[in-house]
């Protein structure tokens, strides 16, 4: 029995991570609407709990040192979204995901042969870099074109499907239920708060209900209570992913 079935009193339940990931999206239209240097500075901090724990959620070997290898990454591509110079905002979103996957075959050859989980660690924290640094598209489409009502419509859109995923019901009900309702709400918050179209707005909301989806189907399939940074990890890893979505159907499809 593992240690995280051993302390239940230290677990939590599935549910937890719509509220992560409702806090999350709090957060991040929060910053948008104050400034920038608030919003790279929540896109950080939400690098940095992907970091700490997606290898808690994973139950991989190495945890502290995969944790950095993952939130340093996201961390950087945060900062250089803010950073960068128009319109090139994630320029450098690209080589920090690679510098982050280098950096977990490195630390895996480091731990030597013969070590437990070293593909499930590899593939995994591959993963966990990829979705720490997908949380600089929030600042790039903050940055994009001044229209911050289109984060907010990804918000709503993001926050319909968590909260359709609270609902216990098996993932064969909830998940088309979750980008159902998110495909609607995508294009009504359009038309209350902005001139957005409806197509796109209704695509944007069904493509982010898939994906929230998938990240509750991926947290049922893991089988076993989640620890605190492990429901951090979870809440918070769809939403990063939900920012690079919005910043490029905002420019293919919007713009």
């Amino acid at each position: 029995m593992t240690a995280e079935l051993q302390a239940p009193a230290r677990s939590l339940g599935s549910w937890t991570i719509g509220i992560v990931g409702m806090a999350g999206l709090a957060a991040i239209i929060a910053g948008v609407y104050t400034s920038r240097e608030v919003l790279v500075a929540v896109a950080v901090a939400m690098a940095a709990a992907v970091g700490i724990g997606w290898p808690h959620f994973l139950r991989i070997p190495a945890k502290k040192t995969l944790a950095a290898v993952i939130a340093v990454p996201g961390a950087g591509a945060a900062v250089a979204a803010g950073l960068a110079p128009a319109p090139g905002y994630l320029d450098w979103t690209p080589a920090f995901i690679a510098l982050g996957m280098m950096a977990v075959f490195i630390v895996q050859l480091l731990r030597g042969t013969g070590q437990a989980q070293r593909l499930e660690s590899t593939l995994g924290c591959c993963a966990g870099v990829l979705l720490a640094c997908l949380g600089s598209g929030w600042i790039a489409g903050a940055r994009f074109n001044g229209v911050r009502e289109m984060l907010l419509v990804a918000a709503i859109s993001a926050a319909v499907a968590l909260l359709a995923g609270l609902i216990r019901w098996p993932d064969s009900v909830v998940a088309p239920l979750g980008i159902v309702m998110a495909g609607l709400a995508g294009p009504l918050a359009g038309l209350v708060l902005s001139d957005i179209a409806v197509l796109p707005a209704a695509i944007f909301g069904v493509v982010v209900g898939a994906v929230l989806a998938s990240f509750r189907r991926l947290a049922t399939l893991r089988g076993a209570p989640l620890n605190v940074p492990a429901a951090l990890s979870m809440g918070l890893a769809p939403v990063s992913a939900v920012g690079s979505l919005a910043y490029f159907i905002d420019k293919l499809l919007i713009y």
